[in-house]
């Protein structure tokens, strides 16, 4: 099977993985972004939540492209209700023509809490759980409004939706679903009610074939569907240059990004299973101190063969599909500046990562 390929638009820079903050970027650059990255070949444009907003630019996007699937890359789920996250999805699959796929993620308890002023009053897995099952109620209530399909959890009760506040049928009532997953159980989760998986790049590629796949097949077998249903979306940390001085800046632009999620705690079941559960502590704890800028200095260079695609220009195809063999369906790559500039080698890479 061709290997679909999917970037990010509005991604963080390096800096920003080492407190330095980011710039503020223009509608009218989304637009050229979105147009340009559809153009070049790719088959997926994503959104993060980083600071800002992952849905407003996909609309944007949506207006200056014919083709590219456009999704978030995640946006947070908690802060949000099923029904406001279902709203906004909904509407952004109509504007889009049917091209949007929702991205979503938990984010860690002290975000959560202190930073998006979000209770967490019970362990996420089963509380996102609920969480999609009961928007799936909210979209098919929305495409057949005279049989309302209800929900009611522990976390969450959907039991009323008046025809007023009704949007009404789309010609695209399906949309596709993909929660962000590192441990055990959202992975199964995904097998069991997504569309897919979108694989943080803190899973090495050993983590991802010893423990996610077989999660997703665990969540697939008990919804009695093919681990071939699940989308498994792959975005591998980079390191790519154009000589050798190029590549060791950018090695240690990577060190600055993997040690900031090393440092989350829980993201340790991938250090853990690589033997590296005691760095993630003290990596932990320097972030802690607000020590950012001395933690890549604990990420070694065999630490990122195992994590990342690490390469010259001319290789970097050749070596996506080697490192992604059987473990992905779809690779995201979030290209750094210089390559994002370069918008021939962007085309002919994709053409050669589909070939």
């Amino acid at each position: 099977m061709t290997l679909r390929v999917e970037t990010v638009m509005l991604g963080p820079e390096k800096s920003q993985y080492a407190g330095v903050g980011q710039v503020n970027k223009g509608i009218q650059l989304i637009a050229e972004s979105a147009k340009t990255l559809e153009d070049v070949g790719f088959d997926g444009v994503t959104t993060p939540e980083a600071g800002h907003d992952p849905f407003l630019p996909l609309m944007i996007a949506a207006e200056h492209t014919q083709r590219v699937r456009l999704g978030t890359n995640i946006a947070v789920a908690f802060p949000r209700s099923p029904m406001i996250t279902a709203q906004i999805a909904w509407d952004l699959q109509n504007y889009s023509g049917g091209r949007f796929a929702l991205g979503l993620g938990t984010q860690v308890k002290g975000h959560n809490e202190r930073r998006y002023c979000t209770p967490w009053p019970s362990p996420p897995g089963p509380r996102l759980r609920e969480y999609l099952l009961c928007m799936q109620s909210i979209f098919k209530s929305f495409q057949d409004a005279k049989n309302p399909q209800f929900f009611e959890g522990e976390h969450y009760q959907f039991t009323m939706l008046p025809p007023f506040f009704n949007p009404g049928p789309s010609e695209h009532p399906e949309v596709p679903i993909y929660i962000a997953a590192v441990n055990e159980y959202m992975a199964r989760l995904s097998g069991e009610l997504c569309e897919g998986l979108r694989l943080h790049p803190i899973a090495t590629f050993g983590y991802t074939r010893d423990v996610i796949l077989p999660a997703i097949q665990k969540g697939a077998d008990k919804a009695g569907r093919q681990l071939s249903d699940v989308d498994m979306l792959g975005a591998p940390f980079l390191a790519i240059g154009r000589d050798e001085e190029a590549l060791e800046k950018a090695k240690a632009g990577l060190r600055q990004q993997i040690s900031f999620y090393a440092s989350t705690r829980s993201y340790h079941a991938v250090l853990r299973y690589q033997g590296w559960e005691d760095i993630g502590l003290q990596l932990h704890q320097m972030s802690l101190d607000g020590k950012w800028a001395d933690m890549p200095a604990l990420i070694t260079d065999d630490m990122l063969e195992q994590w990342a695609i690490i390469c010259s220009y001319d290789e970097f195809a050749d070596k996506v599909k080697e490192k992604t063999q059987g473990l992905f369906n779809t690779v995201l790559l979030d290209l750094p500046p210089e390559a994002r500039a370069d918008t021939d080698w962007m085309r002919e890479t994709i053409q050669r990562i589909k070939a």
